[in-house]
């Protein structure tokens, strides 16, 4: 799958990945290959997700995700504990 987080200051993450978990505003869920299309919105927390590199993490305040065809997609406002643009951690 293709995981890609954006913000207002740019691109977070573009990586590919076979989990994601999410900090939902109705509670935290996983997001595996071949998941059901959705959109959520996501409250204050941790993206987590795995990368060749092993687990990465993303503090955030708030944002929404859409799931697609093995695309995850999220549009998320960062915690300050964030990592600045093309820092990924991975």
């Amino acid at each position: 799958m293709t995981l890609t987080i954006v913000a207002p200051t740019g691109t977070l993450c573009d990586t590919t990945t076979d989990r994601v978990s999410f900090p939902g505003t109705v509670g935290r869920f996983t997001v595996l290959k071949d998941h059901a299309p959705l959109i959520a919105g996501l409250a204050s927390g941790e993206i987590v997700y795995n990368t060749e590199a092993g687990e990465a993490r993303l503090r955030i305040r708030n944002g929404c995700v859409r799931v697609f065809e093995n695309r995850i997609e999220a549009c998320v406002e960062p915690s300050e504990a964030a990592p600045e643009k093309g820092e990924e951690r991975a």
